[in-house]
C-alpha cells in the first residue's frame, strides 16, 4: 500500500499525509537513524465471559504497539555547505513539521472560532493529518504521536536551533483503530499480512 508521492526513503522518517488528498505535506527524514527501537506490543484478549475459560485463547484484534525512538536533528553540514534556509531558519522547519502533526491546522482553528461567535453550539473535533512511520520498506506504519520532548542542544548567532535530540513516542494504529477500508487501515492489514508471511520462513 502506497500513496501518490511518497518517498522512497533509505532512512527512517515521519511522513504526514492529507486524508483527504492522500498528498504528502510533509516529510521529516533522519539524518541518523537511530541506533536503537523499542517497541511494546500488548496483546488484546477477550475479556472472560461467565468465567468461559476458553475465552483466554481468543483475540480482539491486533495488539496495541507503542514505540519510542531518540531522533537527531543536526543543521551542521547544511551550514557548512551554505544552505540558504539552514543558514536563515537552522533546524526549525524539521521541528515544526513533527510539532504541526498535533496542531490542529490554523484554517480550521479560524473556521472553528468564527462559527463559535456565530452561536454555533457543536463544533466538529479537527482532524490532523494520517502520520506514518517509515523504517526501511517493511515498516511502514500509520502512527499517532503520543507525546515527545525537544531538547535543543546548539544553536547559531541568532539563537536558532541547530541542533536538537528528539524523543518520539508512537501508538501504531490499527485496522480497529481505523475505519475499515480507508488507507491508514489498509496499510496496517498489508502490514499484517506481510508480518505472518515474515514469520513462515525458516531458517535452517
Amino acid at each position: 500500500m502506497t500513496f501518490p508521492g511518497s518517498p522512497k526513503l533509505p532512512k527512517g522518517a515521519i511522513v504526514a499525509v492529507d486524508s483527504s488528498t492522500k498528498r504528502v505535506v510533509s516529510t521529516v527524514t533522519f539524518q541518523y537513524n537511530p541506533e536503537t527501537l523499542t517497541r511494546n506490543l500488548q496483546p488484546q484478549v477477550a475479556s472472560e465471559k461467565n468465567g468461559a475459560k476458553v475465552e483466554a485463547l481468543r483475540l480482539e484484534g491486533a495488539p496495541v504497539e507503542t514505540i519510542k525512538l531518540d531522533v537527531e536533528l543536526d543543521a551542521t553540514d547544511q551550514l557548512e555547505q551554505a544552505e540558504k534556509n539552514a543558514i536563515e531558519l537552522g533546524i526549525y522547519p524539521q521541528l515544526s513539521a513533527l510539532e504541526t502533526l498535533i496542531y490542529p491546522k490554523s484554517t480550521q482553528v479560524i473556521s472553528n472560532m468564527q462559527q463559535l461567535e456565530r452561536g454555533m453550539i457543536e463544533i466538529v473535533p479537527m482532524e490532523a493529518p494520517m502520520t506514518l512511520l517509515v523504517w526501511g520498506n517493511k515498516r511502514v506504519l500509520p502512527v499517532r504521536l503520543n507525546d515527545f520532548s525537544i531538547t535543543e542542544e546548539a544553536y547559531d548567532v541568532n539563537l536558532n536551533p541547530i541542533r536538537a535530540k528528539v524523543s518520539l513516542s508512537l501508538r501504531v494504529l490499527n485496522y480497529n483503530d481505523l475505519p475499515w477500508g480507508k488507507p491508514a487501515s489498509k496499510l496496517f492489514l498489508a502490514h499484517h499480512i506481510s508480518k505472518e508471511f515474515m514469520a513462515a520462513i525458516r531458517y535452517c
